[in-house]
């Protein structure tokens, strides 16, 4: 992951937090979670398994609750628009959204068609996070070439912001026919909110901006702090563009449970089972427990107690000037048992007492 090299020059405490106006959310990709006992559940159970740790966030005040998209045997949801339609008729005030939907891979006017359908059910309650995706399996899945990786999503993201304004539009590229005149149907009753998920690239701060999308930052490993020139850079290029103030969220990991020692020894193992699969997938060099607190300690993973997350989400909300943060609460095999437990402690006290340190 880059970062531009006038990382230095930037004061992360220049900006002043409102802390009310700061919103906080969970995100999970369904990871196959294993029971108590340590043996695997199934993924239908882990997706119902999911559906009660997103009514369970929208009871104790969380602001967001987002699904991933994946297309392999570790995760359990492939389908995030369906688990979050279950979970509309489950929820009463909690937004609902993506993280991600793979737009490379899937079709922007369906994409359209499936959260207008969503927002209606939910009554205003949905939004999309969209982005190219850190895994691969859905292209050769549906059709599409690796080396069209870049162009499919140039197009796709083009074409979404001509059908998300739901005016008559004409559109044309070289991934799909031209389109000319149309209109996309259910009708939505606003303007659903899309976001762009970015990992690190600069020029993929500057797309989200160039089309107006708010920008989700995708942290997940090393220090937030490394991540404020693409903050400066998105209000630099929203500001020079003539777009309104846009706002900046943060996607991070972590666990929180009573004390410090049970939050690491509960995540512990399946993160570091996790991060080496991932590993052997794409060449990284193995992790061992070091990598693991170091992580804690000074990096991307958000694990403790109540009182250790909170002022480390605390930090990084200050520092980057952003205006929400996601906990990916979800990590490997951990328990649903245990999932729940970190929700409620993340509702019920981590946010107050986030609240109350930016304050």
């Amino acid at each position: 992951m880059s970062t531009p090299q006038n990382a230095a020059a930037i004061d992360p405490t220049a900006a002043a937090i409102d802390p009310t106006e700061v919103t906080f959310g969970l995100d999970t990709f369904g990871d196959i979670t294993h029971d108590l006992a340590g043996e695997s559940l199934a993924p239908a159970q882990v997706i119902r398994n999911v559906l009660a740790e997103g009514a369970l966030a929208d009871q104790v005040g969380i602001d967001h609750f987002s699904v991933g998209e994946h297309h392999r045997p570790d995760y359990a949801i492939s389908s995030p628009d369906t688990v979050l339609a279950a979970l509309a008729t489950r929820t009463e005030r909690i937004t609902l959204g993506t993280a991600v939907t793979v737009l490379s891979s899937d079709d922007p006017i369906r994409v359209f068609e499936r959260f207008s359908t969503l927002d209606a059910i939910s009554r205003g309650r949905t939004e999309i996070t969209i982005g190219r995706g850190s895994f691969t399996e859905s292209f050769p899945l549906f059709g599409y070439a690796l080396q069209d990786y870049e162009t499919l999503f140039e197009e796709k993201i083009d074409l979404l912001s001509k059908v998300l304004p739901q005016e008559p539009f004409s559109w044309s590229g070289t991934t799909r026919p031209p389109l000319k005149d149309q209109s996309v149907h259910p009708r939505a009753e606003r303007t659903i909110p899309t976001w762009v998920a970015v990992g690190g690239s600069p020029n993929s701060v500057i797309r989200a901006a160039r089309y107006g999308f708010p920008l989700m930052l995708a942290i997940i490993g090393g220090q937030a702090e490394r991540f404020a020139p693409y903050v400066q850079l998105f209000h630099e290029a929203n500001d020079k563009l003539g777009n309104p103030a846009l706002p900046v969220g943060v996607h991070s990991p972590g666990h929180i449970a009573e004390d410090d020692d049970t939050a690491r020894e509960q995540l512990r193992d399946a993160w570091l089972a996790n991060r080496n699969q991932l590993g052997r997938e794409r060449g990284w060099g193995p992790a061992g427990p070091g990598e693991f607190d170091s992580e804690v300690e000074q990096g991307a993973l958000y694990v403790g107690s109540v009182e250790t997350v909170a002022k480390k989400i605390a930090h990084t909300v200050r520092a980057l000037g952003v205006d929400r943060f996601d906990l990916k609460y979800a990590n490997g095999t951990v328990a649903h048992e245990h999932l729940m437990q970190s929700i409620e402690l993340y509702g019920t006290q981590v946010i107050p007492r986030v609240r109350d340190l930016l304050a």
